[in-house]
């Protein structure tokens, strides 16, 4: 068995845990709560267990990715801490004078031992599974959204990333050391990217080498990140962007290039289900996935709480249909009625736009039709002509000669009349309350997790990156409902 690997070390130095980790320390209560005995389940087929020198621990690897999740730091930087912060130690299992391994071996680990593994589902059922056992999940209601998290590689030049970093590099030596700014090698002036590559690796050893202080905690994570871009990411760079991010809009005039993270969260603020897409996605197409995955993880669910972006006739019929109650404000622009390619041209709620299937927003809409129930009113939404010319998809969607191309929907529908009627309830308004919370819940992810951008590179690495961060904030929200 792989948990026959471990080997339990007796210290003498112990006792120092119980001195130094106090019964309140968050590290120490999560070690307490959770048994992470899973982790051997889940990887026992990704290890050779008759063959080979005895890898380490998958519980410590495991739970080397959880702190670099709550404490948002570079493989290098949790590595480097977890030499002398002994509630580190504790947490990982180790004895206080225990070596810590490689950083390189946490790349090793999420490349090769969790890469075929559903870790998002896994995960987040096992925290509302904890959640469920402690009684600690009272609500019935789940409460969907979704958030953005920009692209590792943005839509910037490999340059551009380097230049950036080693300015930030530079700006935190002068602070420290104004002098060394006449020492410091020279810029690299011309656009030919193996000569920025150059620059930067002579100011990585000028720094390390020369300056002295290389060590401050304020220098070495720049310090870090810029080493780590120049020696591991080069070839990313030369890709310029993540092959898998895709731009999303965030309002009419405002865009993002990267990842949407589509959310369901209890009423307690347990998150139940994720789904992680590209960054066009619409997020109501996400909801019914969102109720599925939030039963299978163990919710009872009766009511569902989001923005208009989940009005739309499928999701009224489908909440119905599963005697769910859907309180989600119904938006005129959004209501499905009789449309074509529904499947094909998605709104954006954010910009109350429809965008194509070639990801072009319309520039402009009109409402057509007389105004009443049982009259055919209509929005026609218009796109820009010039680029449908010149579209790639624009075989079938685009007439050629045509000046103008458009878009219409009808406004009501009878799914839509009962949902309107609902929205006037009392219970609707009560309900309506509780989705700030789930705004919230995305701005801890984002600012106190780093999940505003992408750690890595592609679909499978946000998912990863997701998981580990859904994980680390259900655990710490369950800690503070237990208190």
């Amino acid at each position: 068995m792989i948990r026959q690997q471990q080997t339990l070390v007796l210290s003498p130095y112990a006792a120092l845990y119980d001195i130094v980790v106090p019964k309140d320390n968050m590290l120490r209560q999560i070690n307490e709560l959770v048994d992470f005995t899973f982790i051997y389940e889940e990887l026992e087929g990704k290890y050779c267990l008759d063959n080979g020198r005895n890898a380490i621990d998958p519980i410590r690897m495991f739970k080397y990715l959880l702190l670099k999740a709550i404490f948002e730091l570079s493989d290098v930087d949790i590595v480097e801490r977890s030499k002398y912060d002994l509630s580190f130690k504790y947490f990982l299992g180790m004895a206080p004078e225990d070596p810590v391994i490689e950083p390189s071996s946490l790349t090793k680990f999420r490349k090769l031992r969790l890469k075929d593994i559903d870790l998002l589902d896994m995960l987040i059922g096992k925290t509302v599974a904890l959640a469920i056992e402690q009684n600690i999940l009272k609500s019935n209601s789940i409460i969907v959204d979704a958030t953005h998290s920009k692209a590792h590689y943005n839509q910037k030049s490999p340059q551009e990333i380097l230049q950036d970093r080693a300015r930030k590099l530079r700006k935190a030596v002068y602070s420290m050391d104004e002098s060394a700014k006449a020492k410091m090698p020279a810029k690299n002036t011309n656009n030919v990217l193996e000569d920025e590559i150059e620059y930067c690796q002579k100011l990585v050893a000028f720094i390390e080498n020369e300056s002295g202080i290389a060590q401050v905690p304020k220098i070495l994570e720049p310090l870090n990140l810029l080493k780590e871009t120049v020696e591991d990411d080069v070839e990313q760079l030369r890709l310029a962007a993540d092959p898998d991010a895709r731009v999303g809009h965030k309002s009419a005039d405002s865009a993002f290039f990267g990842y949407k993270t589509h959310l369901a969260m209890t009423e307690e603020r347990i998150i139940t289900a994720a789904v992680i897409t590209t960054g066009e996605k619409n997020d109501g197409k996400q909801l019914q996935t969102l109720i599925e995955k939030s039963k299978a993880a163990g919710m009872q669910v009766s009511t569902v709480i989001g923005d208009t972006a989940y009005s739309e006739k499928d999701n009224i019929s489908y909440t119905k249909s599963k005697e769910i109650e859907l309180v989600a404000r119904l938006n005129p622009l959004i209501t499905q009625g009789s449309r074509k390619k529904e499947d094909e041209f998605l709104f954006n709620k954010d910009a109350g736009m429809y965008v194509c299937p070639a990801g072009h927003m319309a520039i402009r809409k009109a409402r057509q039709g007389k105004k009443g129930i049982g009259e055919n009113q209509t929005n026609t939404y218009y796109f820009d002509v010039e680029r449908c010319k010149r579209c790639p998809l624009k075989e079938g969607c685009y007439k050629e000669g045509a000046k103008s191309k458009t878009y219409s929907m009808t406004i009501k529908s009878n799914e839509h009349l009962e949902q309107m009627a609902f929205q006037d309830t009392e219970y609707f308004k009560e309900k309506s309350k509780e989705r700030y919370k789930i705004e919230a819940k995305n701005s801890e992810l984002k600012h106190g997790h780093g999940y505003d951008v992408a750690t890595s590179s592609g679909l499978l690495g946000m998912e990863m990156q997701g998981a580990m961060t859904i994980f680390a904030v259900n655990l710490k929200r369950i800690l503070k409902l237990i208190d």
